[in-house]
């Protein structure tokens, strides 16, 4: 993997066997890598200005309004363009935003899906797939107490009441006018990837995610800045690389967070690069970078 300087300084990293993660801004980062190096990138950015992970003025999710946060995200945006191989995706987690009366004057939704797309077409990549993934509404109510999750609304105004928010997977990929360009497909057997496997995995709505099946995190929680932690769940990450990717491709995570999609990466005998900016996120990545890479060694399957 490259050692990366940026502004004439060396980015501290960790690294190993097909593995480096980047202890800085991940604009930066990710604006020092090679052109057409990435194979797949997949990831959950900061939900714009909905939680604050750390008090670096780097970070995305220190932002005031909407629009601020994609006015900084929008230069990722870029650079992921530019560093993907032609013909590949970026696969991004995100779900509809709920909009607070005491801040915004109004109970309701934010179309945060809506702006991703529209920010990563303004980019030049091209709106690809979308994945609804399935939530459990009673978790939700149980976790937010949202008012219109509540039973007790139907019975004082339904109107008020509204459905869960799913997650989403949306897919981008960098196209090019003529297919017959395209370097580097992503290829599979029906032995590999048989008929029911796509059949499940090409459904709009993935209902059999498993919500809990994530990497441990307590570790990565830091008292004096942290708000919030949520990592990707397992399966969504391993459907996204084994559908997405070839093995030995290099998979980037600009948001590696606790390392999610490196685990699973590299579980799934691929490269990872990730950027993490939060330094108790990048201690516990590390870590499960280096289980990965000891479970892979001892043949143990990915999930």
């Amino acid at each position: 993997m490259l050692n990366l300087r940026i502004r004439g300084e060396e980015v501290s990293k960790q690294s190993g066997e097909d593995w480096t993660l980047y202890h800085g801004d991940c604009v930066r980062v990710v604006s020092a890598l090679e052109d057409e190096s990435i194979g797949l990138s997949v990831f959950s950015p900061p939900f714009s200005n909905l939680y604050i992970y750390s008090d670096y003025l780097e970070d995305m999710g220190n932002c005031a309004t909407h629009e601020e946060f994609f006015a900084h995200f929008s230069y990722l945006i870029e650079q992921l363009y530019r560093v993907t191989k032609l013909g590949r995706l970026c696969a991004v987690h995100c779900n509809d935003q709920t909009r607070q009366k005491g801040i915004e004057g109004v109970c309701g939704l934010y179309d945060f899906p809506g702006e991703i797309i529209r920010q990563f077409e303004a980019k030049g990549w091209t709106f690809h797939s979308r994945v609804t993934i399935w939530k459990d509404p009673v978790i939700e109510m149980q976790r937010t107490k949202n008012i219109g999750l509540l039973h007790k609304q139907i019975k004082k105004d339904s109107c008020a009441s509204r459905m869960g928010r799913p997650d989403y997977i949306l897919a981008f990929r960098k196209n090019s006018l003529n297919e017959a360009n395209y370097p580097d497909p992503v290829t599979h057997t029906a032995e590999d990837f048989p008929v029911e496997q796509w059949q499940q995995w090409a459904s709009p709505v993935w209902m059999n995610i498993r919500q809990t099946h994530v990497l441990q995190y307590r570790d990565a929680k830091d008292d004096e800045d942290e708000r919030h932690i949520c990592p990707l769940q397992l399966d969504v990450i391993e459907r996204c690389i084994g559908l997405w990717s070839n093995p030995g491709d290099v998979v980037l995570s600009p948001f590696a967070g606790i390392g999610s999609e490196g685990y699973m990466a590299l579980k799934m005998k691929r490269q990872f690069i990730g950027a993490e900016l939060k330094d108790s996120y990048f201690e516990v990545a590390t870590r499960n970078m280096e289980t990965a890479i000891g479970e892979r060694l001892q043949g143990l399957l990915p999930l």
